[in-house]
């Protein structure tokens, strides 16, 4: 509930400022002129009696970075200095890259992961490449050997072939040719 309000109170102050904007372009020059110089006249009070205004919200950051890109802001930037309102733009792009732009691939839908399976263990004797291969031909679904590798069964290991794989370090998958040249060069 803590986490829900501050978003609520986010949204709404988002949703309240294209009407505010819209409220302005629609008044007077006179007006509009009257009350840049009243804002303007109190943030000259602020300075000369040396206040701290209060740490700004994240809505009135984000509403700073938004009007800074429709005019000339760096004379009329008081209460902050221009390098944190360019950081404040950076860190926007940063968040707003980073959710577009997710690492890795998107997981394969669970039908899919399904059938993999079931083919690797339907047919022992095929491969990775395989059975994209057949995955494609068959049913129109590009997968990669590399994706099929992700989602392959993984067989119960024998104590011995456990033993080399910590021994050597290595991390094998099963059913490739290597495990069976594991098994055999060990038991030699």
């Amino acid at each position: 509930m803590q986490c829900v309000r501050p978003l609520l109170e986010t949204v709404l102050a988002m949703l309240c400022l294209p009407a505010q904007f819209l409220w302005t372009a629609l008044r007077s020059r006179t007006s509009l002129i009257a009350e840049n110089l009243f804002l303007r006249k109190q943030l000259v009070f602020y300075q000369e009696h040396k206040m701290k205004p209060r740490p700004l919200t994240d809505v009135a950051r984000l509403t700073l970075v938004l009007w800074s890109r429709l005019f000339d802001w760096r004379n009329a930037l008081v209460v902050v200095k221009p390098d944190t309102l360019i950081g404040w733009h950076r860190k926007g792009f940063t968040l707003f890259w980073r959710g577009k732009s997710r690492p890795g691939r998107p997981p394969l839908k669970r039908e899919i992961r399904e059938l993999i399976v079931r083919m690797a263990r339907e047919n022992p004797t095929w491969g990775q490449m395989r059975v994209a291969a057949e995955l494609y031909l068959k049913l129109g679904i590009l997968v990669s050997p590399r994706t099929v590798r992700k989602y392959w069964p993984r067989e119960e290991m024998t104590g011995t072939e456990e033993e080399l794989l910590r021994s050597t370090g290595r991390h094998l998958c099963a059913n490739t040719p290597m495990r069976s040249w594991l098994a055999i060069s060990w038991s030699q």
